[in-house]
């Protein structure tokens, strides 16, 4: 059962997501965040352009969300039934991760979004079986979509 604490916690959490700079870099990113390596995103989203301050911004937030679940200091559970966008971000930046980590030479870069990314798949597949794999057929739809359509 989640505390009044925890409680105050996520909603201060989703107070900084209303942030008008953590909304714009979300919304940029959701919409146009398509690369699959770290070449990729260096070359398309350079620092310190527009894209590479986004992306930061979406993947360090993301994985602050991440450390305070994994910590205790947000119920768990009750952030996964109000929000699923972190698993989003995890899967559009996976595949470049251990790119990142062996560059930065940190292997834990991004290691809180990773963990919970996760649990929250395992604990959605056990509530909704198949939405993990409709949510990637849907972003394999979109991403071909853009690609057709000659977008970034």
């Amino acid at each position: 059962m989640a505390s009044h604490e925890q409680g105050e916690m996520l909603l201060h959490l989703y107070e900084l997501r209303r942030e008008a700079k953590l909304r714009d870099a979300r919304t940029w990113f959701i919409g146009n965040f398509h690369a699959t390596t770290a070449e990729e995103v260096l070359a398309k989203y350079p620092p310190p352009s527009e894209g590479g301050t986004f992306i930061r911004m979406v993947t360090t937030y993301w994985d602050m969300v991440a450390n305070f679940a994994n910590r205790g200091l947000v119920d768990e559970e009750m952030l996964f039934e109000t929000s699923g966008e972190q698993w989003l971000v995890w899967e559009a930046i996976a595949p470049i991760v251990p790119e990142w980590r062996a560059l930065y030479k940190n292997p834990h870069y991004l290691g809180n979004l990773e963990k919970h990314a996760k649990r929250y798949e395992a604990w959605r597949e056990k509530r909704a079986p198949g939405a993990n794999d409709a949510s990637r057929q849907m972003m394999a739809r979109m991403r071909a979509s853009r690609k057709a359509s000659g977008a970034n």
